[in-house]
């Protein structure tokens, strides 16, 4: 379908609806708080999955039978408009036990490859739009200032031209498919398919992506956060952007101009506020900056209950929220009281009835082109894919190629001779804490049952040399490890493996990044027996490993590496080079953030952005 036709399409369904189904349309809530028969009566346009928002039994065919349900709802409503279902797959369809689960984008930005970056987000499409899923809320294009932020490990790094590149490359992964139609397993056929003109989403398999969060969340400062949630209060995440406009456009913006032109027709508001105005209200910036100067044609949705942050009234919030360009919003629960809100706000004259048709307007457009009118339900043969060997390989390639060395005193790594490992970090045989947040649910979670998947005990014992005998104890105590006369036996190589707990958003805002003494204790431990010792920091974001550096031979940023964990063993035994460079400056002590002041001082960083080593 061009774009010609796409126009005519959404201008004649647009000439039928009532007022009541255009707000419908505007309306997102999350599934846990739908009632029956809601979706086709109010014919909402949207359906979403919060983080742990799974269905009973957490499986792919659960999933899509969910999603088809609520399709199939829409499909029934008076002018049968079909239903966009959206998720949070940031790191693959990492909701779903049994998906496979890609390390996260900080990891992607280390890897440093476009053509991974896309490859990963054509997985991550193939597996969603196998559960019916066509949306989903990624990439994060932050250009992260402040590694203390819940969110750095959802975004490339802390360079405008790398977010920009790699935000571009996972855009087109997710929407375009290449121009060439899958077959049902997901793999390209030879030839040229039809392309849509709007955004090249024509493909069965193409998902919408959403680049986010619009505009400046990486760059917020540290204390300005007004959130609280489950009695923490936010530090940074959702704070205030103080700098100008000239470097909001010049530093924040670029990798929004980029997956605009890779195709991108959602962009999702942030909850931060630039100079004391929430970017849901800004109007100048949704609407005069992205709509009007950068001729974005698809449509602007909120984040989860943000317009509530706009103003104790209500009525208020959703007007101004509306009037400033948000197009869709995120209820996500009082769906009822949202739609009777903007109804009265058009009725009052405080929305103009050309506002809801632009917005509708906008959403139709990419619901056209997405092909959900003709083909509202994907291929059940796709569900094959979920999880497959194809998917999980470039997972653990992936994997190898993010993990960055920085140290490396007399050549410890890789180690290519047998001999005794010890292994120890809770970490090391937990696939839920290597994973990190975003998966299965909202914060994460621990445990060796969280996912399907390979630990990183696993994938060393998988590729160690022959002859080669690990022992792995999360204390790192080897006491047990001994001769036949019982006396202790040293280790030709010691891996500790350092990690943060799984978090997502505000609640992993960290003041304080350093090691703490167990952390230390543990190296200690593990050097006491061995010859040789590497750590491996299994997090998301750098850790101030400053006073510990000597202490180990050798430091590995793993980063959360997510269900592939050989891929760790591949570089540490010397089967894949070290290729990985780091994505952000690494500081050297708590007082050199944020990134500003980092660079301002004479010291610099422990390790500049893009080093690594090599050998």
């Amino acid at each position: 379908m061009n774009q010609q036709d796409i126009e005519t399409k959404v201008k004649d369904l647009l000439a039928k609806m009532t007022l009541a189904e255009k707000i419908g349309q505007m309306t997102q809530p999350e599934k846990n708080s739908v009632r029956p028969g809601d979706v086709a009566a109010l014919a909402l346009g949207s359906v979403l999955s919060g983080g742990g928002g799974n269905p009973t039994p957490n499986t792919p065919a659960a999933w899509a039978d969910m999603v088809r349900a609520f399709q199939d709802e829409a499909l029934s409503s008076r002018l049968g408009i079909p239903l966009l279902y959206g998720v949070d797959a940031v790191h693959g369809h990492n909701n779903v036990r049994g998906a496979t689960i890609f390390p996260h984008l900080v990891s992607l930005g280390a890897a440093g490859d476009a053509d991974l970056a896309r490859r990963v987000a054509r997985a991550t499409a193939v597996e969603c739009a196998a559960t019916g899923v066509r949306w989903d809320f990624a990439p994060m294009v932050a250009v992260v200032q402040d590694v203390r932020w819940g969110r750095a490990f959802e975004a490339f790094g802390d360079e405008t031209a790398l977010v920009s590149e790699l935000g571009a490359a996972y855009v087109r992964g997710l929407q375009e498919d290449d121009g060439r139609p899958p077959t049902a397993d997901g793999r390209q056929t030879e030839g040229s398919g039809q392309r849509s003109a709007v955004g090249g989403l024509s493909a069965p398999t193409a998902v919408l992506a959403t680049p986010k969060h619009y505009i400046g969340d990486g760059a917020t400062l540290w204390g300005t956060s007004r959130m609280e949630m489950l009695d923490v209060k936010f530090s940074i995440d959702q704070g205030d952007v103080r700098e100008d406009e000239a470097a909001l456009r010049g530093k924040y913006l670029p990798p929004y101009v980029a997956a605009l032109e890779a195709g991108a027709l959602c962009v999702m508001a942030s909850f931060s506020s630039w100079q004391g105005v929430k970017m849901h209200a800004h109007h100048h910036l949704l609407t005069e900056v992205l709509k009007d100067e950068l001729g974005f044609r698809g449509f602007v949705v909120s984040d989860w209950m943000a317009v509530d942050q706009i103003d104790p009234d209500f009525g208020v919030a959703v007007a101004r929220a509306v009037n400033a360009g948000i197009d869709m919003v995120m209820v996500p629960y009082d769906y009822p009281r949202f739609i009777a809100t903007l109804t009265a706000a058009v009725e009052r004259g405080d929305v103009a009835q050309s506002r809801i048709d632009d917005a509708v307007a906008r959403i139709l457009r990419v619901k056209f082109a997405l092909g959900l009118f003709e083909r509202p339900h994907t291929d059940p043969a796709l569900l094959a894919r979920v999880g497959c060997p194809d998917h999980r390989a470039l997972a653990r390639e992936a994997v190898r190629r993010s993990v960055v060395l920085l140290r490396n005193k007399g050549g410890a790594l890789p180690r290519r001779a047998p001999g005794l490992v010890l292994l120890a970090g809770e970490a090391g045989d937990d696939i839920g804490l290597q994973c990190g947040g975003w998966t299965i649910k909202w914060q994460g979670v621990s445990g060796r049952a969280a996912t399907e998947g390979t630990t990183i005990l696993e994938g060393l014992q998988q590729t160690a040399p022959p002859g080669s005998h690990i022992e792995f104890n999360r204390f790192g105590r080897f006491d047990h490890v001994t001769d036949a006369a019982g006396a202790p036996l040293t280790a030709d190589l010691g891996l500790v493996v350092l990690h943060e707990p799984p978090y997502a958003e505000g609640l992993g805002d960290r003041a304080d990044l350093c090691l703490s003494a167990d952390d230390v204790a543990l190296i200690e431990r593990v050097k006491a027996r061995s010859r040789q010792v590497a750590v491996l920091l299994v997090t998301g974001r750098p850790l101030i490993i400053t006073d510990a550096l000597p202490l180990a031979d050798a430091w590995l940023a793993v980063w959360w590496p997510g269900s592939e964990g050989a891929g760790v063993g591949d570089v540490v035994f010397g089967h894949h080079p070290f290729t990985g460079r780091l994505p952000t400056h690494w500081p050297r002590s708590m007082a050199q953030l944020p990134l500003d002041t980092l660079l301002a001082d004479p010291a610099g960083p422990l390790f500049p952005g893009g080093f690594g080593l090599t050998e």
